[in-house]
């Protein structure tokens, strides 16, 4: 469930929040939650805000997977990297979240990297 940007109304938002979390807590069977994050800009307080719902409501038995995406795009960093200050505010908006211990992937659509990383955790994913 991606909504990040969405221009809808806060109260359209909230539903979809309540959704989410609701979802998480109860779905028995889902093993992996992939929280995609533009690395160009860094965590957003929406990404902030989605990381602490999912870390009040994650089970130990769900691998929370944060997903960097368009890492093709970081011209300051460069191409596959991302900033030291984008990874600083990563790890205290993980750690403010308790999920500290989550996977990060770096990814770019445009590129394929990090493709094969996402595939094989799918793949265990569906194999639990």
């Amino acid at each position: 469930m991606g909504f990040g940007y969405a221009e809808v109304p806060q109260q359209k938002r909230q539903k979809w929040s309540d959704f989410m979390q609701t979802y998480v807590s109860k779905r028995d069977n889902l093993p992996v939650l992939f929280h995609l994050v533009d690395s160009r800009h860094g965590p957003s307080a929406d990404d902030e805000r989605i990381m602490s719902e999912i870390g009040s409501v994650v089970r130990e038995k769900i691998s929370y997977v944060i997903v960097l995406t368009k890492s093709d795009k970081n011209a300051g960093a460069g191409a596959g990297r991302v900033s030291n200050s984008f990874m600083d505010s990563l790890r205290v908006a993980m750690k403010n979240a308790n999920i500290k211990n989550s996977l990060v992937l770096l990814t770019s659509a445009e590129t394929k990297w990090g493709r094969d990383d996402i595939w094989r955790y799918l793949k265990m994913a569906a194999e639990v």
